[in-house]
């Protein structure tokens, strides 16, 4: 199996300096690694990634919209080269309306648009009803922008929600996708865990890339889960949990694991699952 990771932009066939260690450790495990230009990728150019034998490819790097993976997984098949997760899979994982549904019962509610309109918006911020609620699109939220476009404390005050929903559309940019989504706001505390499942089966569990010197006080028990996620039938995904207040453990977010942040500490453990993807 390769691995295929972003190249470093001045030093293309060299990894980019964020996956270099685990470039390292992938190799060290027996698995070739080929490097990728990711902005080509971004582009929707898939063409420039080029391999020298078929097989089977796991990608690790920068996040791509469902389009662009789907032209990588393309772009490789051409060359009889299978990704581990399809392009189908990708999007199952990568979009919260696609995973939502599955995991409704451990993870706050949510209701979402299908655009960036004044119209589907309001239309999701009524389902949802009254309270707090949380800002994102299908893949991405904006919370170190918290009070400006992330966090709506009514969703009855229909100009203050659309005043942070429009701070978000600005901020998103081109990297907007799919639609508003709202999740009923819950007081979680401030550490998240992630998790990292192979074959519906956990594999690692640390601390979360945007906190990586923090893990909440409690244990998390990842077996409650694992019918779950098993039954999603997706190879290789993350889910970040947090406890609530009242101490129950929530899911924030699934996502693919490909595209993942990892802390430097969980690196070398990671990569050790590799190869069972293959």
């Amino acid at each position: 199996m390769m691995l295929l990771v972003p190249g470093d932009p001045l030093r293309p066939r060299r990894p980019d300096e964020h996956y270099a260690a685990e470039a390292a450790h992938a190799r060290d495990l027996g698995l070739e690694v080929v490097c990728v230009d990711h902005d080509a990728l971004v582009r929707g150019d898939a063409r420039s990634v080029v391999v020298k034998d078929g097989g089977r490819a796991l990608y690790r790097g920068w996040m791509l919209s469902a389009s662009q993976y789907a032209g990588l997984a393309q772009a490789l098949e051409a060359q009889g080269v299978q990704m581990v997760t399809s392009a189908e899979d990708y999007r199952r994982a990568h979009e919260l309306p696609c995973w939502y549904r599955d995991l409704a019962s451990v993870t706050p509610q949510a209701a979402w648009s299908s655009d960036d309109s004044r119209e589907g918006f309001d239309h999701a911020r009524s389902r949802l009803g009254s309270g707090a609620a949380v800002l994102r699109d299908y893949t991405k939220s904006m919370k170190h922008y918290w009070h400006e476009a992330a966090f709506i404390p009514d969703l009855e005050d229909a100009q203050a929600a659309w005043k942070v929903a429009s701070r978000f559309r600005e901020l998103r940019e081109d990297d907007f996708t799919g639609g508003y989504v709202l999740r009923r706001f819950e007081e979680f505390g401030p550490a998240e865990v992630r998790t990292w499942w192979v074959g519906g089966v956990c594999v690692l569990a640390g601390p979360h890339p945007d906190s990586p010197e923090a893990l909440p006080a409690a244990t998390v028990d990842t077996q409650p889960y694992a019918s779950i996620v098993g039954a999603l039938g997706l190879p290789f995904v993350t889910v970040d949990l947090a406890q609530r207040r009242d101490g129950v453990w929530r899911v924030i977010e699934l996502g693919d694991g490909q595209v993942s942040d990892c802390p430097a500490s969980n690196i070398a453990e990671l990569a050790g699952h590799y190869a069972s993807l293959g």
